[in-house]
C-alpha cells in the first residue's frame, strides 16, 4: 500500500516545523495516526488534556496543513472530526542547482508544447502577457497560443510530452531518467490545504506520484507577472522525478519500484512523459505546471538523461 508523505525543505516549510515543535501537537498527530479519524472531545479526553488546549493545537496543525477537518452529523448538530493528512513528514534540504555534467543530456521543454491533452474544467492557460483562449473551455487546450503558455492548470486528466531520445540518436547508455518542474494542486482561488495526487507517466508506464499540498497564494510568486490576480495560483514546489535501476525516487525518496528497464528506453526514439490527476486518484485535487515567468524557479519541465561516461 502506498503511503502518504510530507516532504519539506526547512528554508520552505518553517511554519510546518513551528507546528511539530510541540509534544502536544506531536501527540495529537499519533493519536490520529494511531486511532484514525476523531473530534476534539474524543482527543481530549484520550491525551487527558483540556478541551481548548486541544482545540488551540488543532487549529495550529490544520493551518499548518499537517490535519485536516471534516464537518460532520452528530447526535445533536454537527461535529468537526480531525484527519491525519500525512503518514509520514520528511525533512531534506534541497541540492542547489548545478550545471549539467558531461554525462548529462538536458532538455527544456516549453509548458505549451504538449503533443496529447485531455482536461476537464476549471482549467486554462496564460503567457506572461495574459489568458490564452478561454478559461475552463478544455477545447482552448487546442489554441496556437498555447506555445506562449508559462502556467497551465486543469481539474482532472493529462498533459502529454514528447522529447527527443538524445541518448539513443548518440548510442549512450542511459543509466537514470530524471524530470524536474514547479507544481501546485488546483483549487478555485487558492488554499494551502488542498492535497492532490500528481502522477507522471514515461512512455505508458506510471512511474508514480507526489501528493501536492495545497495550491499556494499566501504571497506572489517571485516570476508571477503583476498583473495576474493576487487571489489566483501564485507559485509551486519544485519537484524531481529520477528513475533508476532501483526504482523511481521523488526529491530522494523511493516511491515506487518501477526501474529503467521498466521504460525500454533503447527501443523509443522519443520519451513521452504524461502529467496527470486521474479520476480515481485518493486526492484529485488537479494541477497547476508553472512555467518561465511564472512561479518561484522561472523553468519549463526540464529532462535529463544520465548515461554512462
Amino acid at each position: 500500500m502506498s503511503r502518504n508523505f510530507l516532504l519539506i525543505d526547512p528554508e520552505e516549510g518553517m511554519e510546518v516545523l513551528k507546528a511539530l515543535a510541540s509534544p502536544i501537537r506531536v501527540k495529537v498527530l499519533k493519536a490520529l495516526r494511531q486511532k484514525g479519524p476523531l473530534n476534539g472531545n474524543e482527543l481530549a479526553e484520550h491525551l487527558g488534556l483540556p478541551q481548548s488546549t486541544v482545540s488551540t493545537n488543532l487549529q495550529i496543525l490544520e493551518s499548518s496543513g499537517l490535519i485536516r477537518m471534516e464537518t460532520q452529523k452528530a447526535r445533536k448538530g454537527n461535529q468537526k472530526v480531525c484527519h491525519s493528512a500525512f503518514d509520514e513528514v520528511v525533512v531534506m534540504f534541497k541540492e542547489d542547482s548545478s550545471p549539467p555534467r558531461e554525462n548529462t543530456i538536458e532538455v527544456s521543454m516549453p509548458l505549451g508544447l504538449y503533443t496529447s491533452c485531455e482536461v476537464s474544467a476549471p482549467c486554462g492557460s496564460c503567457s506572461v502577457e495574459g489568458i490564452i483562449g478561454l478559461l475552463d473551455v478544455p477545447d482552448s487546450f487546442l489554441n496556437p497560443e498555447r506555445m506562449k503558455a508559462g502556467l497551465i492548470w486543469f481539474t482532472r486528466g493529462y498533459l502529454e510530452y514528447q522529447f527527443p531520445n538524445n541518448a539513443k540518436l548518440g548510442q549512450r547508455k542511459i543509466e537514470a531518467i530524471e524530470f524536474s518542474m514547479e507544481l501546485s494542486s488546483e483549487v478555485p482561488g487558492t488554499s494551502a490545504d488542498w492535497p492532490s495526487d500528481i502522477t507522471l507517466s514515461v512512455n505508458g508506464t506510471e512511474i508514480g506520484s507526489w501528493t501536492s499540498p495545497g495550491d499556494f497564494g499566501d504571497k506572489r510568486g517571485v516570476y508571477t507577472p503583476d498583473w495576474w490576480k493576487l487571489k489566483g495560483s501564485q507559485y509551486g514546489k519544485l519537484k524531481s522525478w529520477r528513475v533508476t535501476q532501483n526504482g523511481t525516487y521523488v526529491d530522494g525518496m523511493k516511491i515506487s519500484p518501477v526501474s529503467l528497464g521498466d521504460l525500454d528506453l533503447t527501443t523509443h526514439h522519443s520519451i513521452r512523459l504524461r502529467i496527470a490527476v486521474k479520476d480515481d486518484a485518493k486526492h484529485p485535487g488537479g494541477v497547476n505546471i508553472f512555467g518561465r515567468g511564472f512561479g518561484n524557479y522561472d523553468q519549463d519541465i526540464i529532462m535529463r538523461l544520465q548515461t554512462a561516461r
